[in-house]
């Protein structure tokens, strides 16, 4: 009887070590493919007249993960200047689409346009843990071609810069500002994880993490170049209070609030608000960027529900047509008072999210040259806000 007992603990033994190695053997070689995934970017037929390596602004960057494209667009007659950086935060899909949607559709005649889609590259490369997230997005094209891209993870890849720290020194390093108001902070105290955060490591230090020497990159880009403008595309909960906006340092407050009135909220009917960028939050893109460099500095939101935490199951279905039965209920309580996006509708799709960012990003270089000739940017080929809001279908606007 004994020796039974004891042949049936060795079979419940290997059985279990069994099904754990298989789990770890798949969850391994899940994360070596999205660790490894590259996107397809089609500049082919696009106005990209060329690319660089981000390494170029900071050589610290070389073959390391952080080294993204910059893709370059050139009108034929110069002008201003200015750079589009998408996914931030990687697991913002609409700032990341929109980006490429930017890259593959925009086609300046004057002046040039930066476009870094991928600017936390590494953030891309993993999820969120316990956040029960999509890898992956997908996208039919008016070809019928089916484009992958990834659904990531708001910080940096823990496999490119651990541990963390418990708490996170936010300093400027070596940089000196340019326009830091006054009795403005230069440095702050964070949680250890937002050393991972690329929106809290600007204007970054050169040999620092791998999150902060991309910081240090952009912002060495930026003066290197003379970029007159830089717009950081991003998402956000439906209940968080600075959504729909454009969050602007101060120089660039009076081209944020032309571009409401006159172009997004009078022309197209695009409801926005627009936010100063706070004095002493230190280590953000509207921020350091403006006080470290002189391009007018701005930051785009947008509502995701697929981010919120009254969000319901979470999939690929929520990431791209944002409908979500839990929000839908939010938005009837307190007649909508618990969220700060029109959630009426029942969805907030991904479609009208990249539209909006594009819209947004039109106007402003729009008003920037209407206030300073000297640094005008003509686009053609912008996607209309209208046509890509009826269509729903973000694929249509992908090469």
């Amino acid at each position: 009887m004994a020796s039974n007992v004891k042949k049936k603990g060795i079979i419940s033994t290997c059985v279990i070590l069994a099904v754990a190695i298989f789990m770890a053997v798949y969850a391994g070689m899940s994360f070596n493919k999205k660790r490894n995934f590259v996107e397809d970017v089609v500049t082919e037929g696009s106005a990209v007249t060329k690319t660089m390596k981000l390494s170029t602004y900071n050589s610290y960057l070389a073959n390391t993960f952080g080294d993204v494209d910059i893709y370059v667009l050139e009108g034929e007659e110069p002008g201003g200047q200015a750079l589009i950086l998408g996914g931030t935060h990687a697991n913002e899909p609409a700032g990341h689409m929109a980006a490429i949607v930017m890259l593959e559709q925009f086609k300046p005649t004057k002046g040039t346009v930066y476009v870094i889609p991928d600017i936390c590259k590494s953030g891309l490369s993993h999820n969120d843990p316990l956040e029960g997230t999509p890898q992956y997005i997908h996208f039919t094209t008016a070809d019928g071609n089916v484009r992958t891209f990834h659904f990531g993870s708001r910080a940096s890849n823990p496999i490119d810069q651990w541990p963390d720290p418990d708490t996170y020194l936010h300093t400027s390093g070596d940089w000196e500002p340019l326009h830091l108001p006054e009795n403005a902070q230069t440095t702050q105290t964070l949680s250890g994880s937002e050393v991972r955060n690329q929106n809290r490591c600007y204007p970054g230090i050169a040999n620092g993490t791998l999150t902060e020497k991309v910081s240090y990159a952009v912002t060495n880009m930026i003066k290197t170049l003379n970029i007159d403008m830089i717009i950081d595309l991003h998402e956000s909960s439906p209940e968080y209070a600075v959504n729909n906006a454009i969050v602007a340092h101060a120089n660039a407050m009076e081209i944020a609030g032309m571009a409401k009135a006159l172009t997004l909220e009078e022309e197209k009917g695009i409801a926005i608000k627009v936010e100063p960028s706070p004095i002493n939050l230190r280590g953000l893109t509207h921020r350091e960027l403006g006080d470290y460099t002189d391009a007018f500095a701005l930051l785009c939101e947008v509502g995701n529900p697929s981010q919120g935490r009254f969000r319901g199951y979470t999939d690929e279905e929520l990431a791209i047509t944002g409908k979500d039965p839990c929000y839908k209920v939010a938005s009837e309580i307190h007649n909508g008072a618990l969220l700060y996006v029109d959630y009426s509708s029942g969805d907030f799709p991904i479609s009208l999210r990249v539209a909006r960012h594009i819209a947004t990003v039109a106007a402003l270089i729009d008003e920037m040259g209407y206030e300073y000739p000297e640094k005008e940017i003509i686009i053609d080929n912008v996607p209309d806000y209208d046509e890509m809001v009826a269509a729903d279908d973000l694929g249509l606007w992908l090469r």
